[in-house]
């Protein structure tokens, strides 16, 4: 039995998986104010998750692993201890260190944007006491070092937002020159054996006391993990509360003017982005029952006449990366059938646009996307987003994330 946890925007999921993939559990904990999240959070709900795995599995668990928000980072002491708040994945405040990084960092690396790790990195170190500080860690890492007491320690695709140079498997030396450049963490593969899990926590949790920790992932590849997509030119777009796009592709293509970057996959490389539009901005106007209720009201073989681009508050990372870019969501019609649609039309126009920014970088030419995420179960949703691209677009096998993370740590090193 494996266990895959994804720490998203709004809280953990857990899954089990068994021989030959079959999920044999899942269960979520949603974070208290998902809006304001803290590390106390985080560990409740890893507690929470560990609490409510049945017993007769927990005594069979051979793996964990853990999927987490891209470029969600925080600084810790010895002990594992945040000397201070976590900047959050969507966090734009480090513009003026993201601009000090494009000055030396090659061109178009993904850590010269705001949100990026590295970006991060450098507003933390710049404004937090350091005296006490041993590790900088993304939010997968720290999870994972709770459950080890193995600090230090990440993963290439986390790392990839901080500067990590996947390529070469290695720390760039204009990295390393950075102030307080030894607080970064080592890097290993996603999926590769750190530990065994904490002894104390095992027998509290009654685990068993053999099962091994993994290299965690980011919770958009664990998406693309569980969707079991393996051919170049085909793609898996996570509709969770952001919209992320992950295409496999023969070659890597980079460009920060555009918050396009590549992940190590294998042999192949994960071109894409993430935008701060998505679920997010829907939930923010309809509930859930809404959405079911008003979607089949919307033709999605015509267009809308609303030219919306669906943001809760300025910034945007992709297509174009733009920490200033503003909403637009006027005007509102009173119909909220139109509403949705302009809303819905405009997420969509994202997704194209963000593909057509990777095929003009020269990603692999696009065939097909598998959908991922909660807006996977809205077909309208699916046919406009397919009107729009030209191309099939279907739901993906599976569509958790969770499901991902369990599968990395049952297949192991990726």
């Amino acid at each position: 039995m494996y266990l895959g946890l994804d720490f998203g925007t709004s809280g953990a999921r857990a899954c089990v998986v068994g021989s030959q993939a079959a999920v044999v559990h899942t269960c979520q904990h949603p974070y208290p104010d998902p809006g304001q999240q803290t590390p106390t959070d985080w560990r409740e709900a890893l507690l929470a998750v560990l609490r409510s795995l049945p017993q007769e599995l927990t005594g069979q668990l051979q793996g964990i692993a853990i999927a987490a928000t891209s470029a969600t980072v925080l600084l810790c002491d010895a002990d594992l201890e945040p000397l201070c708040p976590p900047l959050l994945y969507n966090d734009s405040r480090a513009t003026q260190e993201a601009m000090e990084l494009g000055k030396i960092a090659p061109p178009g690396h993904t850590a010269g944007s705001a949100s990026s790790g590295l970006a991060k990195f450098l507003w933390l170190t710049r404004y937090t006491e350091c005296t006490d500080a041993s590790f900088f860690l993304h939010q997968a890492d720290w999870l994972a070092a709770l459950l080890t007491s193995l600090g230090g320690i990440s993963d290439y695709h986390n790392a990839l937002k901080t500067g990590y140079d996947v390529e070469n498997l290695r720390w760039p030396d204009w990295v390393m020159q950075l102030p307080h450049a030894q607080l970064l963490p080592q890097v290993t593969a996603p999926g590769s054996a750190i530990g065994r899990i904490n002894p104390a926590i095992a027998g509290h949790f009654s685990l068993n006391p053999g099962c091994m920790v993994h290299a965690g992932t980011t919770d958009s590849i664990a998406a693309f993990i569980a969707a079991d997509v393996t051919q170049p030119g085909e793609a898996v777009t996570s509709l969770g509360s952001t919209i992320v796009l992950k295409l496999l592709s023969e070659r890597r293509v980079d460009d920060a003017r555009y918050g396009v970057y590549s992940h190590r996959y294998g042999n192949l490389w994960l071109a894409g982005g993430a935008s701060n539009a998505g679920g997010a901005v829907l939930r923010h106007y309809f509930s859930d029952a809404q959405l079911a209720e008003l979607s089949p009201h919307i033709d999605p073989a015509t267009d809308s006449p609303l030219a919306y681009y669906p943001l809760l508050q300025p910034g945007e990372r992709f297509p174009a990366n733009d920490p200033q870019l503003a909403p637009c969501l006027e005007p509102r019609p009173a119909d909220d059938v139109e509403f949705l649609h302009g809303l819905l039309q405009g997420l969509s126009r994202i997704e194209a646009d963000g593909y057509a920014r990777l095929a003009a970088l020269g990603a692999t030419p696009l065939k097909s996307v598998a959908t991922a995420g909660g807006g996977a179960n809205n077909p309208v949703w699916l046919k406009l987003r397919e009107r729009l691209l030209g191309l099939p677009v279907s739901v993906a096998r599976r569509t958790d994330a969770a499901c991902g993370a369990a599968l990395l740590a049952q297949r192991g090193r990726l």
